[in-house]
């Protein structure tokens, strides 16, 4: 790999630049808007904006890029989930800590190797010992495997964002029913004061909490702190709120929510509502499921 990324150093100029772009995202960026992001700032050499002479359609560049964050993501300063980077608290402190690109990688490749020896050891007794991975078997397929749940979390969200907006209504009261809850009023098509569905915990409704949903299928649109504080407003002290967004909240509408110590309110995002979804999704009816059908794909997982 020190030959295809130009050593140590390169390595390190390319994770500092995935750290630069995610380090004022709290909430993470899709990995192709990160890997665009970087390519931005860091452009690539010849080398790296070549393709690969056994598949001409691949630029060297993104693989590159993605190998050299493996051991970042052992180390637990980057987090890959569902095609969305983050950092970790302590990855914000380690880029602050490693300015040199040189040792910010030794020091990512020492967690790596850290890591590596708490693995269950291999058929020969070794569990590795190199200064970085290799570039080959477990790493290719990690690659594969993670561009492969990029490409299907972007279908996801592609879906989900073209789909009219009460059905992406209907679509939050089937994971409900799925969670166990009871969907006993969901707001015709039109305006809908606020709430648009009514769940409990019952089926008849008699106990409390009354669980109140709004839902927001506008995936471009963050929901900003007047749109939580006009949700409030109409709950009641005993309500428990739920407001669903695909497009997510402004920072200032998550502290709005974190703050509230009279009133229950949970925020959910698209990436939060899509894990919740699979998580619940062998529990809903075959009408349910269609309404966003998945199948699981098995990938080639060799031991580390």
């Amino acid at each position: 790999m020190n030959k295809m990324a130009g050593g140590r150093r390169r390595q390190g100029e390319l994770v500092r630049g995935v750290f630069a772009v995610l380090r004022d995202q709290p909430e993470g960026m899709q990995a192709a808007e990160v890997i665009a992001e970087v390519e931005r700032l860091i452009p690539p050499t010849e080398f790296e904006n070549d393709v690969y002479p056994n598949n001409p359609t691949f630029r060297r560049y993104p693989k590159i890029l993605r190998f050299s964050t493996i051991p970042a993501v052992k180390a637990g300063w980057l987090v890959k989930e569902n095609g969305r980077w983050s950092l970790t608290e302590e990855g914000r402190r380690a880029y602050e800590a490693f300015s040199s690109p040189a040792d910010f990688m030794r020091e990512s490749a020492r967690l790596y190797r850290v890591w590596k020896h708490q693995q269950p050891a291999d058929g020969d007794g070794e569990s590795g010992g190199d200064d970085e991975p290799e570039d080959a078997g477990g790493e290719d397929s990690a690659i594969a495997l993670e561009e492969a749940v990029e490409a299907a979390a972007t279908a996801i969200r592609t879906y989900l964002a073209t789909m009219p907006p009460y059905d992406f209504q209907n679509l939050v009261g089937a994971l409900l029913k799925a969670m166990g809850y009871y969907v006993l009023w969901d707001a015709p098509p039109g305006p809908d004061q606020g709430i648009d569905l009514i769940a409990y915990t019952d089926p008849l409704g008699a106990k409390i909490p009354r669980i109140k949903v709004q839902v927001k299928r506008q995936i471009d649109t963050k929901i900003a702190v007047d749109g939580v504080r006009s949700f409030m407003a109409v709950l009641g002290d005993q309500d428990v709120g739920i407001y669903v967004s695909a497009g997510g909240f402004t920072s200032e509408a998550q502290r709005e929510a974190r703050a509230q110590e009279r009133r229950s309110l949970t925020l959910i995002d698209l990436d939060r509502l899509i894990r919740l979804w699979i998580e619940h999704y062998d529990r809903m009816d075959d009408a349910d499921r269609l309404r966003l059908p998945l199948k699981p794909v098995y990938f080639l997982a060799p031991p580390q």
